[in-house]
């Protein structure tokens, strides 16, 4: 069995909005049906756990309610970080599963609502042959890296620097022991809590337009490479 863990703790402060941003309007229904339905349509169909803020589970299904919106998902409740909130996915996953080394867990941004089925396949296919797999896309701009508080910078080959992106699919065995290591602000995605444990991680090429949504003009981006009008991102009805 493949299982996903859409995580969602998103609360809109960065957008100005005063509906998480997991929950804003994209193309007539919330970011977060998007990205569930891409994983809904994907080649391997994993069993999706939507992790959300417990505060916010009424209001979900309130949405679902009011656009008829059926995929089947387990709700799992968000903890203070996105760490905490993964591992209480992974604990919703460990409920259902009998053989989690059998199993291929991905876990992405519910706020990436353009990924695409073939991106979402990709990770699974790598992890399936290698463990861990990550979406990553190589930047484009020109990279310098500093030290001292900012006071000296050097120049850095950009073709080294890979901007990560979600999902990132893993071994359920290699995802779960990985998440017992205590919580370090060095994590910035799964990818660095599986390094951490020791694990390899293999990159599979991502894509510009898997965009997430943090700032208004990311929604409007988001709008139009849907497809979509340009819309009002940060109006505080939630549709």
């Amino acid at each position: 069995m493949n299982y996903a863990i859409i995580v969602g703790g998103g609360v809109g402060t960065r957008m100005g909005a005063a509906i998480p941003k997991q929950f804003l309007p994209l193309n007539g229904i919330p970011v977060m049906m998007h990205t569930i339905r891409a994983f809904h349509h994907s080649r391997h169909s994993p069993q999706i756990i939507v992790v959300i803020p417990s505060a916010q589970h009424s209001r979900w299904s309130e949405l679902c309610e009011k656009h008829n919106f059926h995929i089947s998902h387990i709700l799992a409740s968000g903890g203070h970080s996105r760490f905490e909130s993964v591992r209480s996915g992974l604990a919703a996953v460990q409920s259902n599963c009998a053989n989690l080394s059998q199993s291929l867990i991905a876990v992405h941004d519910a706020v990436r609502p353009l990924v695409s089925t073939d991106l979402i396949d990709a990770t699974f296919d790598q992890a399936a042959r290698t463990g861990a797999a990550a979406l990553a896309v190589q930047s484009t701009n020109s990279v310098r890296l500093t030290s001292n508080n900012g006071l000296k910078n050097n120049a850095y080959p950009r073709q080294q620097v890979y901007l990560m992106q979600t999902p990132q699919t893993f071994n359920g065995l290699i995802l779960s022991e990985s998440y017992q290591l205590d919580e370090d602000q060095s994590f910035t995605d799964d990818a660095s809590v599986v390094e951490k444990k020791g694990y390899p991680v293999t990159l599979v090429d991502g894509d510009t337009r898997n965009v997430k949504i943090t700032f208004p003009e990311d929604l409007r981006i988001a709008a139009i490479l849907s497809g979509g009008a340009d819309l009002s991102s940060t109006s505080n009805d939630a549709q």
